[in-house]
């Protein structure tokens, strides 16, 4: 699994219906894009209380041959190019996922909580926790599905979760309301750590 997200600031003054309208128009269009696991289509709105105007897609790939296509085969990403510019792409190995309590709902809002990996601690024995986490977050109420991923360059975890309603704000996190979810193989997307566990040599 692959985690992706590329986040578009929009002026103070931008009119969010555009993004609204571009995704009720357009949105289906990935609803059955091979190798995608999902793509939340969120946005943040300054009316709603957020600091600033933006519209930010979240990704999980269940396969990289689904993200290069999207990303240089012209099956998506330049139509972001064409409309707004080219923008960093942050993307994050992913290390494990979990359908909650909702998964069978639409999801209304997201969360995606960031924090750094404390330089000093084993990184196995972080990741291990982080693990156990995620486990006791997903099975919350209102939670669709939860994921966990690493970006090993610059030694930041991030934890993306999918919510069937609003929730309250805690410190770390960003909102977004989601205003539609592609979700291909997000069935398929695999629970639990995404790697196997080579045995001990005894």
């Amino acid at each position: 699994m692959y985690a992706m997200q590329y986040q578009i600031t929009l002026p103070a003054d931008y009119d969010m219906g555009i993004i609204r309208h571009r995704v009720r128009t357009r949105g289906a269009a990935l609803d059955a894009f091979a190798g995608l696991g999902l793509k939340a289509y969120l946005i943040r709105e300054r009316a709603s209380g957020s600091p600033v105007n933006q519209y930010a897609p979240f990704y999980l790939w269940h396969s990289v041959d689904g993200m290069n296509r999207f990303l240089w085969g012209g099956c998506g990403f330049h139509g972001i190019v064409e409309d707004f510019g080219r923008p960093p792409v942050e993307h994050w190995t992913g290390v494990g996922y979990e359908r909650g309590p909702a998964f069978a709902s639409a999801p209304r809002a997201a969360t995606r909580h960031t924090r750094p990996v404390p330089s000093g601690v084993d990184p196995t024995s972080f990741v291990a926790r982080e693990l156990d986490a995620l486990r006791a977050h997903a099975s919350a109420p209102g939670v669709h599905s939860s994921a966990l991923a690493i970006d090993p360059r610059h030694w930041e975890l991030i934890r993306f979760t999918l919510w069937e309603h609003s929730v309250e704000r805690q410190d770390g996190e960003m909102h977004y309301e989601v205003l539609h979810l592609s979700a291909p193989q997000a069935a398929e997307l695999p629970t639990g750590r995404h790697w196997w566990q080579q045995p001990r040599a005894i």
